[in-house]
């Protein structure tokens, strides 16, 4: 049901929450609270009874440890890539990684792509 609700809001409501859980760690671990998820929630008018709350926390928290990360969240929410958005990704992983090195440094990054 909350993959329903998030894919009727659209991609603004995902990049919106994206931004939001930026905000709200403060000690940049890439984890959220129970607390944290279920206000950004609310923020974003996604809230859901105490008992679909409890049933999606068990869900993103699959080992127990009080935290979910917001990768393992966006994961959950989207699913696997399918092959066309993976195949395009790969291609432009090579063409930033033109020393084929294996990892891309922000400054060959910068070299080839402009967020303006």
């Amino acid at each position: 049901i909350f993959r329903e609700t998030l894919s009727k809001r659209g991609v603004r409501v995902i990049t919106g929450l994206g931004k939001y859980f930026r905000q709200i760690d403060k000690n940049r671990n890439g984890f959220l609270s129970q607390a944290a998820l279920k206000e950004a929630l609310k923020v974003f008018n996604l809230e859901m009874p105490e008992g679909d709350f409890e049933s999606l926390w068990l869900i993103l928290d699959d080992s127990k440890s009080d935290k979910v990360d917001y990768g393992e969240f966006t994961h959950a929410i989207f699913g696997e890539m399918n092959e066309y958005r993976k195949a395009f990704v790969r291609k432009a992983y090579m063409k930033l990684d033109f020393n084929k090195t294996g990892s891309v440094p922000m400054v060959d990054v910068r070299k080839c792509y402009c967020a303006t």
